[in-house]
């Protein structure tokens, strides 16, 4: 059973787990803060997430969005004992360096059970609204790039003591970077990439602990399939060992009894097909009695047929 297989804080995996998600669009706080705490309440659930954005991506230019990293944070008290993901942050919205720093926070808030969730960020007007610069595509994934080294560089043990963490880059360089105090997992958060064609997918073959499905393609089941062969075939490639890398799914979770049974058979098809971590989508302004009743009618019977 998933309960079974609890890691321990600083040196398990999010992995054979169930998580569920309140993306903080068009949703007041204290509906936000309500379903958080149930959510603490119902040991089911093993994780929980939320995507990043600075307004609400289902709209070409505004929409109220809360501060996603400032968010998790927040709310990490509602949820003692269960991992905390952002699907995923966007790369363009924070130097790698203060995301480090944050992550540290969120590391220790968490008992070693923050997963850094990492992409290259997307929504142009979100980018433009706020004067934050918005490259092409090519030039996002080698920041993306160049982010996640600098990431790995500043969990490390050689990033705890002088004379700290140097390393020359055309984005982000570092010059005796240190970072103090360290995080509690060794080797800092687990960082999960949501990349989909071939440079994103050889990053998280090369340097990722995880892989997530964006969240417009919550419930395919054929794209976890082929996205999950494609990076096996880069880890093998990359001479790296798989074992420990996880892969996520996303089920967008319907309002109804029928959606919700359609739901479990979908979230089901995503652990035939590879995922070990099933993440499962709720509107955030429906609020703790919605969560409770994917608790009880997606999320229990997925987890006792998983064996």
């Amino acid at each position: 059973m998933i309960a079974d297989r609890r890691a321990s804080p600083t040196g398990g995996t999010p992995g054979g787990r169930i998580g569920f998600k309140t993306s903080p669009q068009d949703v007041d706080w204290e509906t936000l803060d309500a379903t958080w705490a149930l959510a603490g309440e119902l040991d089911v659930f093993d994780a929980g997430w939320m995507n990043d954005h600075l307004t609400d991506p289902r709209q070409a230019h505004g929409g109220a969005s809360w501060e996603a990293l400032t968010l998790a944070a927040t709310l990490a008290h509602r949820v003692p004992g269960k991992w905390i993901g952002h699907g995923v942050l966007a790369n363009t919205f924070r130097h790698p360096a203060v995301l480090a720093k944050a992550a540290t926070v969120l590391d220790h808030a968490t008992g070693g059970r923050f997963i850094v969730g990492l992409g290259a960020g997307w929504h142009e007007r979100e980018h433009t609204d706020f004067g934050i610069p918005l490259p092409p595509i090519r030039e996002r994934i080698d920041r993306l790039e160049s982010a996640v080294d600098v990431l790995k560089a500043l969990f490390s043990a050689e990033a705890a003591t002088l004379p700290g963490v140097s390393r020359p880059d055309p984005f982000y360089p570092l010059d005796g970077a240190l970072n103090e105090p360290t995080p509690q997992r060794p080797a800092g958060p687990p960082i999960w990439l949501g990349g989909q064609k071939p440079r994103g997918i050889a990053l998280a073959a090369r340097a990722g602990d995880g892989w997530i499905m964006p969240g417009d393609r919550a419930g395919d089941v054929a794209y976890l399939r082929d996205r999950r062969e494609a990076v096996l075939r880069a880890i093998d490639a990359a001479g790296r060992d798989p074992a420990g890398f996880v892969f996520a799914g996303q089920v967008s979770v319907g309002g109804d009894a029928a959606a919700r049974r359609e739901a479990v058979e979908t979230a089901r098809a995503l652990v035939a097909a590879g995922a070990a971590h099933v993440v499962l989508a709720i509107p955030a302004a429906a609020g703790p009695e919605a969560l409770r009743t994917v608790a009880a009618e997606v999320a229990t019977p997925l987890r006792d047929g998983w064996g």
